[in-house]
């Protein structure tokens, strides 16, 4: 067996706001394995200035991952604990190795292109013209999800385009969620979980900034609003932590992104917690490719899912590979007529 891992630079259609700036470019990496003529692909979904292994030795250890690949899945999982958007790669890449069609790696009713999963819209943050553009788009797509980043502009601002949206879509025709991105102050958090709730919103994203831990359960406690916790899962790595977390602060919901979090044996830990815990969980992409995407749009359908789940970012980019992966009312499928155009090195 063995291994190479190479760059690949997205490019976004438009530029896309956060809390922390605006995106003009997605740095991924590419696992390859091959092993008896077969080869199997992983992404290594990195993100810049948020995903906990962005470090300076971060292209060093996936030399050492492919130098050790003959390890295994498990052997190197355990040995990448620092480094998740790696363990999710390996993950991917080997499951890749393993099925008979490279793209197809939890074959199912979706893979087959007979079920669809149930997906938010995103709004990405702008000048309220734009987050109203899109807002428009995302109604007429039939999404009955929309889920809106805010923290950018003036709080007041995006209330007004949230209440735009209840005014023409109840609160039993449309579930609206927003991302903070930790965006608010624990002073200033309790006012705007309360105007949200009047709107009706189904949960907020990570309100407070992380490692707040008091303060984000006294938030949670007495929130007119469900709280979801984000970025506060990456980097919690032992399981005795992450019971601790969720045990302590006890969240309405957690989101899951597998690049983030130790990939789906990271993510299929959060979930065993949370599920005891009476805690709600989705799962989320984190801007990887179709290849990326499509791994955790296919393993999410193994999760028996039926709330909306956060898997539609693949259409961001100008050169992302084209996929069997389609989005049409609010749901993301799998267009069985439609072929892969990758090219493996």
């Amino acid at each position: 067996m063995k291994a190479i891992y190479y760059k690949h630079l997205l490019y976004f259609k438009r530029p896309s706001g956060t809390s922390r700036g605006i995106l003009k470019t997605k740095e991924t990496w590419f696992l390859q394995i091959e092993s008896n003529g077969k080869k199997g692909i992983g992404e290594c979904g990195l993100l810049r200035g948020l995903s906990i292994d962005d470090r300076p030795d971060y292209e060093a250890r996936l030399q050492w991952t492919c130098d050790h690949i003959d390890l295994g899945v498990d052997e190197l999982w355990d040995a990448l604990k620092e480094f998740p958007s790696i363990q999710f790669g390996v993950e991917m890449a080997f499951a890749s190795l393993a099925s008979t069609d490279p793209f197809e790696l939890y074959p199912s009713a979706f893979t087959r292109g007979q079920a669809q999963i149930p997906i938010n819209g995103l709004v990405w943050m702008g000048d309220q013209d734009f987050m109203a553009q899109q807002i428009k788009e995302k109604l007429e797509a039939g999404f009955n999800c929309i889920k809106m980043k805010i923290g950018a502009i003036a709080t007041a601002k995006e209330l007004a385009l949230l209440a735009g949206i209840r005014e023409q879509c109840a609160a039993a025709q449309m579930t609206l969620r927003v991302d903070a991105n930790g965006a608010f102050s624990p002073a200033q958090a309790p006012k705007i979980l309360e105007a949200l709730a009047n709107l009706e919103i189904h949960s907020i994203e990570q309100p407070i900034g992380v490692r707040q831990w008091d303060a984000m359960k006294r938030l949670c406690s007495e929130t007119p609003t469900p709280i979801a916790l984000d970025e506060e899962l990456i980097g919690i790595f032992d399981k005795t932590q992450k019971r601790e977390l969720l045990a302590r602060v006890r969240p309405q919901y957690i989101i899951l992104k597998p690049s983030f979090i130790g990939g789906f044996k990271g993510s299929t830990e959060w979930i065993t917690i949370a599920d005891e815990l009476g805690i709600g969980w989705w799962v989320t992409s984190a801007l990887e490719s179709n290849i990326g995407l499509n791994a955790i749009t296919q393993w999410t359908y193994t999760l028996d899912v039926s709330m909306p789940q956060g898997l539609g970012t693949g259409s961001l980019y100008t050169n992302n590979f084209k996929s069997p992966l389609h989005i049409a009312q609010g749901k993301i499928g799998y267009d069985t007529n439609k072929e892969w155009q990758f090219n493996f090195k």
